[in-house]
Protein backbone atom coordinates (compact mmCIF):
# COMPACT_ATOMS: atom_id res chain seq x y z
CA UNK A 1 0.00 0.00 0.00
CA UNK A 2 1.36 3.43 -0.95
CA UNK A 3 2.20 6.00 1.66
CA UNK A 4 -0.63 8.22 0.40
CA UNK A 5 -3.18 5.40 0.69
CA UNK A 6 -1.98 4.49 4.18
CA UNK A 7 -2.26 8.12 5.27
CA UNK A 8 -5.77 8.34 3.85
CA UNK A 9 -6.87 5.21 5.71
CA UNK A 10 -5.47 6.61 8.96
CA UNK A 11 -7.33 9.89 8.50
CA UNK A 12 -10.56 8.00 7.79
CA UNK A 13 -10.12 5.85 10.90
CA UNK A 14 -9.50 8.88 13.10
CA UNK A 15 -12.55 10.59 11.64
CA UNK A 16 -14.67 7.51 12.36
CA UNK A 17 -13.37 7.35 15.93
CA UNK A 18 -14.13 11.02 16.47
CA UNK A 19 -17.63 10.52 15.09
CA UNK A 20 -18.25 7.58 17.44
CA UNK A 21 -17.12 9.57 20.46
CA UNK A 22 -19.18 12.55 19.48
CA UNK A 23 -22.23 10.35 19.03
CA UNK A 24 -22.57 9.89 22.78
CA UNK A 25 -23.32 13.57 23.22
CA UNK A 26 -22.53 15.77 26.16
CA UNK A 27 -22.78 13.90 29.48
CA UNK A 28 -25.95 14.72 31.40
CA UNK A 29 -25.72 15.48 35.12
CA UNK A 30 -27.78 13.07 37.24
CA UNK A 31 -30.82 14.35 39.07
CA UNK A 32 -29.80 16.32 42.15
CA UNK A 33 -29.89 14.31 45.37
CA UNK A 34 -30.87 15.97 48.61
CA UNK A 35 -30.22 14.77 52.14
CA UNK A 36 -30.99 11.07 52.51
CA UNK A 37 -32.31 10.00 55.91
CA UNK A 38 -31.36 6.79 57.66
CA UNK A 39 -33.64 3.86 56.75
CA UNK A 40 -36.23 3.05 59.40
CA UNK A 41 -37.40 -0.37 60.61
CA UNK A 42 -40.66 -1.65 59.19
CA UNK A 43 -44.00 -0.71 60.78
CA UNK A 44 -42.85 2.38 62.66
CA UNK A 45 -45.85 4.13 64.24
CA UNK A 46 -46.95 6.30 67.12
CA UNK A 47 -49.10 5.80 70.20
CA UNK A 48 -51.27 2.69 70.21
CA UNK A 49 -54.79 3.13 71.62
CA UNK A 50 -55.04 -0.63 72.24
CA UNK A 51 -52.08 -0.78 74.61
CA UNK A 52 -52.71 -0.50 78.34
CA UNK A 53 -50.58 0.46 81.28
CA UNK A 54 -49.44 -2.00 83.92
CA UNK A 55 -52.29 -3.32 86.09
CA UNK A 56 -54.71 -0.75 84.67
CA UNK A 57 -58.33 -1.49 85.46
CA UNK A 58 -57.90 -2.44 89.11
CA UNK A 59 -58.74 -6.14 88.69
CA UNK A 60 -57.45 -9.04 90.75
CA UNK A 61 -54.37 -10.37 88.95
CA UNK A 62 -53.77 -13.30 91.32
CA UNK A 63 -53.35 -16.58 89.51
CA UNK A 64 -54.77 -20.03 90.31
CA UNK A 65 -53.18 -22.27 92.95
CA UNK A 66 -50.48 -24.66 91.68
CA UNK A 67 -51.18 -28.26 90.76
CA UNK A 68 -48.80 -30.76 89.17
CA UNK A 69 -51.53 -33.31 88.44
CA UNK A 70 -51.84 -34.47 84.82
CA UNK A 71 -55.08 -36.31 84.03
CA UNK A 72 -55.76 -38.16 80.79
CA UNK A 73 -57.98 -35.45 79.30
CA UNK A 74 -55.98 -32.46 80.48
CA UNK A 75 -54.26 -29.83 78.36
CA UNK A 76 -50.91 -31.17 79.55
CA UNK A 77 -51.77 -34.74 78.46
CA UNK A 78 -52.64 -33.47 74.98
CA UNK A 79 -49.28 -31.69 74.77
CA UNK A 80 -47.53 -34.88 75.89
CA UNK A 81 -49.30 -36.91 73.20
CA UNK A 82 -48.21 -34.36 70.60
CA UNK A 83 -44.64 -34.79 71.78
CA UNK A 84 -43.68 -31.13 71.98
CA UNK A 85 -44.50 -27.91 73.81
CA UNK A 86 -45.14 -25.00 71.44
CA UNK A 87 -43.73 -21.84 72.99
CA UNK A 88 -43.99 -18.24 71.77
CA UNK A 89 -40.74 -16.47 72.65
CA UNK A 90 -38.50 -13.56 71.73
CA UNK A 91 -35.25 -13.74 69.80
CA UNK A 92 -34.28 -10.07 69.96
CA UNK A 93 -34.14 -9.16 73.68
CA UNK A 94 -30.64 -9.72 75.00
CA UNK A 95 -30.49 -11.47 78.40
CA UNK A 96 -34.16 -12.59 78.33
CA UNK A 97 -34.80 -14.12 74.92
CA UNK A 98 -32.26 -13.81 72.13
CA UNK A 99 -30.66 -15.80 69.33
CA UNK A 100 -27.00 -16.39 70.10
CA UNK A 101 -25.16 -15.88 66.79
CA UNK A 102 -22.21 -17.93 68.00
CA UNK A 103 -24.15 -21.18 68.35
CA UNK A 104 -27.56 -20.50 66.77
CA UNK A 105 -29.39 -21.26 70.04
CA UNK A 106 -32.12 -19.29 71.77
CA UNK A 107 -30.87 -18.18 75.18
CA UNK A 108 -31.85 -16.02 78.15
CA UNK A 109 -33.90 -15.95 81.34
CA UNK A 110 -37.28 -16.46 79.61
CA UNK A 111 -35.89 -19.30 77.54
CA UNK A 112 -34.93 -21.10 80.76
CA UNK A 113 -38.52 -20.80 81.99
CA UNK A 114 -39.74 -22.56 78.83
CA UNK A 115 -37.15 -25.30 79.31
CA UNK A 116 -38.34 -25.86 82.89
CA UNK A 117 -41.98 -26.24 81.79
CA UNK A 118 -41.03 -28.64 78.98
CA UNK A 119 -38.86 -30.69 81.35
CA UNK A 120 -41.77 -31.02 83.78
CA UNK A 121 -43.92 -32.36 80.93
CA UNK A 122 -41.44 -34.67 79.21
CA UNK A 123 -38.57 -35.30 81.60
CA UNK A 124 -36.25 -33.32 79.32
CA UNK A 125 -36.77 -30.20 77.25
CA UNK A 126 -34.40 -31.25 74.48
CA UNK A 127 -36.32 -32.39 71.41
CA UNK A 128 -39.62 -31.44 73.05
CA UNK A 129 -39.90 -27.69 72.39
CA UNK A 130 -41.12 -26.02 69.23
CA UNK A 131 -39.87 -22.45 69.43
CA UNK A 132 -42.08 -19.82 67.75
CA UNK A 133 -40.43 -16.39 67.70
CA UNK A 134 -42.97 -13.56 67.79
CA UNK A 135 -42.96 -9.76 68.11
CA UNK A 136 -44.48 -8.18 71.23
CA UNK A 137 -47.58 -7.16 69.29
CA UNK A 138 -48.48 -10.79 68.51
CA UNK A 139 -48.47 -12.20 72.03
CA UNK A 140 -52.24 -12.08 72.56
CA UNK A 141 -53.00 -13.11 68.98
CA UNK A 142 -51.01 -16.36 69.06
CA UNK A 143 -52.65 -17.31 72.35
CA UNK A 144 -56.19 -16.44 71.22
CA UNK A 145 -55.72 -18.50 68.06
CA UNK A 146 -54.13 -21.40 69.99
CA UNK A 147 -51.09 -21.21 67.72
CA UNK A 148 -48.93 -21.75 70.82
CA UNK A 149 -49.32 -23.45 74.19
CA UNK A 150 -47.56 -20.70 76.14
CA UNK A 151 -45.99 -17.29 75.62
CA UNK A 152 -42.88 -16.49 77.68
CA UNK A 153 -41.73 -13.12 76.39
CA UNK A 154 -41.28 -10.40 79.04
CA UNK A 155 -45.08 -10.51 79.22
CA UNK A 156 -46.53 -8.14 81.84
CA UNK A 157 -49.70 -9.25 83.62
CA UNK A 158 -52.41 -6.60 83.16
CA UNK A 159 -56.16 -6.41 83.64
CA UNK A 160 -56.69 -5.61 79.96
CA UNK A 161 -54.74 -8.66 78.84
CA UNK A 162 -56.52 -10.91 81.34
CA UNK A 163 -59.71 -10.33 79.37
CA UNK A 164 -58.18 -12.18 76.43
CA UNK A 165 -55.64 -14.62 77.90
CA UNK A 166 -54.75 -16.42 81.10
CA UNK A 167 -51.56 -15.80 83.05
CA UNK A 168 -49.46 -17.82 85.42
CA UNK A 169 -48.34 -16.30 88.68
CA UNK A 170 -45.59 -13.70 88.34
CA UNK A 171 -42.10 -15.13 87.91
CA UNK A 172 -40.23 -11.82 87.56
CA UNK A 173 -40.68 -8.19 88.64
CA UNK A 174 -39.30 -5.40 86.46
CA UNK A 175 -39.76 -1.62 86.37
CA UNK A 176 -39.93 0.82 83.47
CA UNK A 177 -36.97 3.20 83.06
CA UNK A 178 -35.28 5.21 80.28
CA UNK A 179 -32.32 4.50 77.99
CA UNK A 180 -30.42 7.37 76.32
CA UNK A 181 -27.03 8.04 74.73
CA UNK A 182 -24.38 8.62 77.39
CA UNK A 183 -23.87 12.21 76.22
CA UNK A 184 -27.59 13.02 76.65
CA UNK A 185 -28.73 15.50 79.29
CA UNK A 186 -31.87 13.42 79.93
CA UNK A 187 -32.05 11.98 83.44
CA UNK A 188 -35.50 10.40 83.28
CA UNK A 189 -38.99 10.47 81.76
CA UNK A 190 -39.67 13.99 83.05
CA UNK A 191 -36.92 15.37 80.79
CA UNK A 192 -38.39 13.94 77.60
CA UNK A 193 -41.14 16.46 76.87
CA UNK A 194 -41.52 16.92 73.11
CA UNK A 195 -38.83 14.32 72.40
CA UNK A 196 -39.27 11.05 70.52
CA UNK A 197 -39.33 8.01 72.79
CA UNK A 198 -39.41 4.48 71.38
CA UNK A 199 -41.29 1.44 72.68
CA UNK A 200 -42.74 -1.78 71.25
CA UNK A 201 -46.27 -1.84 69.82
CA UNK A 202 -49.05 -2.93 72.24
CA UNK A 203 -46.60 -2.87 75.17
CA UNK A 204 -47.47 -1.42 78.57
CA UNK A 205 -44.37 0.75 78.12
CA UNK A 206 -45.86 2.48 75.07
CA UNK A 207 -49.03 3.32 77.01
CA UNK A 208 -47.01 4.75 79.90
CA UNK A 209 -45.04 6.97 77.51
CA UNK A 210 -48.22 8.22 75.85
CA UNK A 211 -49.76 9.12 79.23
CA UNK A 212 -46.64 10.75 80.73
CA UNK A 213 -47.16 14.26 82.12
CA UNK A 214 -44.03 15.51 80.36
CA UNK A 215 -45.71 14.72 76.99
CA UNK A 216 -43.00 12.88 75.07
CA UNK A 217 -43.74 11.77 71.49
CA UNK A 218 -44.34 7.99 71.40
CA UNK A 219 -42.70 6.04 68.57
CA UNK A 220 -43.76 2.41 68.23
CA UNK A 221 -41.96 -0.48 66.53
CA UNK A 222 -42.42 -4.24 66.30
CA UNK A 223 -39.36 -5.28 68.33
CA UNK A 224 -37.19 -3.73 71.01
CA UNK A 225 -34.10 -4.24 68.87
CA UNK A 226 -35.65 -1.82 66.35
CA UNK A 227 -35.75 0.82 69.09
CA UNK A 228 -32.02 0.41 69.70
CA UNK A 229 -31.25 0.81 65.99
CA UNK A 230 -33.34 4.00 65.82
CA UNK A 231 -31.61 5.40 68.92
CA UNK A 232 -28.19 4.63 67.44
CA UNK A 233 -29.17 6.40 64.21
CA UNK A 234 -30.53 9.47 66.03
CA UNK A 235 -34.11 8.85 64.87
CA UNK A 236 -35.40 8.82 68.47
CA UNK A 237 -34.13 10.55 71.58
CA UNK A 238 -34.70 7.73 74.05
CA UNK A 239 -36.12 4.27 74.66
CA UNK A 240 -38.37 3.53 77.61
CA UNK A 241 -39.35 0.07 78.78
CA UNK A 242 -38.61 -2.46 81.50
CA UNK A 243 -35.21 -2.13 83.11
CA UNK A 244 -34.19 -5.69 82.22
CA UNK A 245 -34.76 -5.05 78.51
CA UNK A 246 -32.86 -1.78 78.68
CA UNK A 247 -30.05 -3.49 80.58
CA UNK A 248 -29.63 -5.91 77.69
CA UNK A 249 -29.38 -3.00 75.24
CA UNK A 250 -26.80 -1.23 77.41
CA UNK A 251 -24.82 -4.48 77.56
CA UNK A 252 -24.80 -4.60 73.75
CA UNK A 253 -23.96 -0.91 73.18
CA UNK A 254 -21.49 0.80 75.56
CA UNK A 255 -22.51 4.22 74.22
CA UNK A 256 -25.95 4.14 75.90
CA UNK A 257 -26.98 4.11 79.55
CA UNK A 258 -30.06 3.43 81.69
CA UNK A 259 -31.11 6.55 83.63
CA UNK A 260 -33.64 7.45 86.30
CA UNK A 261 -35.47 5.34 88.85
CA UNK A 262 -38.18 2.80 87.95
CA UNK A 263 -41.59 4.46 87.59
CA UNK A 264 -43.77 1.38 87.07
CA UNK A 265 -44.07 -2.12 88.50
CA UNK A 266 -44.12 -4.82 85.81
CA UNK A 267 -44.88 -8.41 86.81
CA UNK A 268 -44.02 -10.96 84.13
CA UNK A 269 -46.19 -14.05 83.76
CA UNK A 270 -46.47 -16.97 81.38
CA UNK A 271 -49.28 -16.36 78.90
CA UNK A 272 -51.72 -19.28 78.43
CA UNK A 273 -54.87 -19.51 76.26
CA UNK A 274 -58.27 -18.90 77.87
CA UNK A 275 -60.09 -22.03 78.95
CA UNK A 276 -56.89 -23.84 79.96
CA UNK A 277 -57.01 -23.32 83.69
CA UNK A 278 -55.43 -26.74 84.23
CA UNK A 279 -52.36 -25.54 82.32
CA UNK A 280 -52.25 -22.39 84.46
CA UNK A 281 -52.15 -24.52 87.62
CA UNK A 282 -49.50 -26.81 86.13
CA UNK A 283 -47.25 -23.93 85.06
CA UNK A 284 -47.63 -22.39 88.52
CA UNK A 285 -46.42 -25.67 90.05
CA UNK A 286 -43.37 -25.55 87.77
CA UNK A 287 -42.64 -21.95 88.74
CA UNK A 288 -42.89 -22.84 92.43
CA UNK A 289 -40.37 -25.65 91.89
CA UNK A 290 -38.04 -23.36 89.94
CA UNK A 291 -38.04 -20.90 92.84
CA UNK A 292 -37.71 -23.45 95.64
CA UNK A 293 -34.96 -25.61 94.10
CA UNK A 294 -32.65 -22.70 93.32
CA UNK A 295 -33.07 -22.78 89.53
CA UNK A 296 -34.60 -19.30 89.45
CA UNK A 297 -31.68 -17.81 91.36
CA UNK A 298 -29.12 -19.64 89.24
CA UNK A 299 -30.69 -18.34 86.03
CA UNK A 300 -30.99 -14.82 87.43
CA UNK A 301 -27.38 -14.78 88.57
CA UNK A 302 -26.24 -15.95 85.14
CA UNK A 303 -28.25 -13.55 82.99
CA UNK A 304 -29.42 -10.55 84.98
CA UNK A 305 -27.35 -10.05 88.14
CA UNK A 306 -24.16 -8.92 86.31
CA UNK A 307 -26.14 -5.97 84.94
CA UNK A 308 -28.81 -5.13 87.54
CA UNK A 309 -27.39 -6.64 90.72
CA UNK A 310 -28.97 -9.02 93.22
CA UNK A 311 -32.69 -9.82 93.24
CA UNK A 312 -35.02 -12.54 94.48
CA UNK A 313 -38.15 -14.09 92.97
CA UNK A 314 -41.30 -12.01 93.39
CA UNK A 315 -43.70 -12.91 96.19
CA UNK A 316 -46.99 -14.21 94.79
CA UNK A 317 -50.45 -14.93 96.08
CA UNK A 318 -53.12 -17.14 94.57
CA UNK A 319 -56.85 -16.74 94.15
CA UNK A 320 -59.20 -19.26 95.75
CA UNK A 321 -60.41 -22.35 93.91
Amino acid sequence: MSTRRRFGALVAALALLATGCAGAGIPVDPAPVGTVGQPQPANVGGADPTSSGPNSGGCNTDSLPPSSSITSGSTMAKIQRRGRLIAGVDQTTYLFGFLNPANGNLEGFDIEIVKAIATALFGSWQGHVQWITIPSSERENVLKSNAVDIVVRTYSITCARLKDVNFSAAYYQAGQRVLVPKDSAVKGLDDLGGKKVCAAKTSTSLSTIAKAASKPIPVSVSNWSDCLVMLQQGQVDAISTDDVILAGMAKQDPNVAVVGSPFTKELYGVGIPKGQEDMVRFVNSVLESVKSNGTWQTNYDQWIAPVLGHASPPTVSYSGG
